[in-house]
């Protein structure tokens, strides 16, 4: 191989790691947005996690953040629970980070 090959095939493996970190990360953020909603909504913690289970798999409906947004906003909005777009928006970005947070501290040395 040569070194264009070896600098390729690194950059090849970064990127598949960053991706999959990204999706490990958003997945996360899912998670603890669908606890956060769930508290919200006064749900017990049998029903949280399975509520928590929901907002992970709502958002393989589309490429970004739009189909998470409508499934809690939507599910805020029947329960009762007055929540802003732009506080539930800052909510998420910050469960992100969060999420990032946690992952990165779980990482092997």
């Amino acid at each position: 191989m040569t070194t264009f090959d070896n600098r390729e095939k690194a950059f090849e493996n970064k990127f598949a790691h960053d991706a999959e970190m990204q999706f490990k990360a958003e997945a996360r953020r899912n998670k603890l947005l669908g606890l956060w909603a769930a508290g919200l909504m006064g749900l017990d913690s049998d029903a949280a996690a399975a509520y928590a289970k929901e907002v992970i798999a709502s958002d393989f409906e589309e490429a970004g953040d739009e189909d998470v947004y409508r499934k809690v906003s939507g599910d805020l909005a029947a329960k009762g629970a007055s929540v802003s777009e732009a506080d539930l928006r800052k909510k998420m970005a910050e469960l992100l980070a969060e999420a990032k947070s946690q992952i990165m501290t779980e990482l092997p040395d």
